[in-house]
């Protein structure tokens, strides 16, 4: 099991990477470690928190995609019909756009925190953007 330290506003989160079903996508973002952005909240999806990315090409595909996520779950959606991000569910999630229904890969599972994610969640709803930081431990 390879883990990833995640660190959003105040909170601190351990995830898994889904290496068995969502190689390609694991690999691309591992490329990317030390990875900082800002995560603000979802707009139609329900209760989660995304990263916008623009037209970023990953050069990725649908690989163990979903349009609901479980709380803890970090989808990257590659682009497409909307544009690329990374969404983290905190609690109920029906991934879409302005487009409509969108699916994304699931390749993170937050392992250790996740008693924070709704915390975390309200406070980027109520509060705005907040930092976030992925990292190897």
């Amino acid at each position: 099991m390879t883990l990833i330290d995640i660190t959003a506003g105040p909170f601190n989160f351990k995830a898994r990477f889904e290496d068995q079903n969502a190689a390609k996508t694991c690999a691309k973002f591992r490329s990317l470690l030390p990875y900082r952005e800002r995560i603000i909240h979802v707009r139609w999806s329900g209760e989660g928190c995304w990263i916008p990315l623009g037209e970023l090409d990953l050069g990725l595909g649908f690989e163990n995609h979903t349009s609901h996520p479980a709380p803890g779950q970090f989808l990257l959606y590659p682009g497409g019909i909307s544009e690329t991000e990374i969404l983290l569910a905190y609690g109920g999630v029906q991934f879409a756009s302005k487009m409509g229904q969108l699916a994304g890969n699931h390749f993170l599972t937050v392992v250790e925190g996740n008693e924070n994610l709704a915390a975390l969640g309200k406070m980027v709803l109520w509060q705005g953007a907040q930092a976030i930081e992925f990292k190897t431990p």
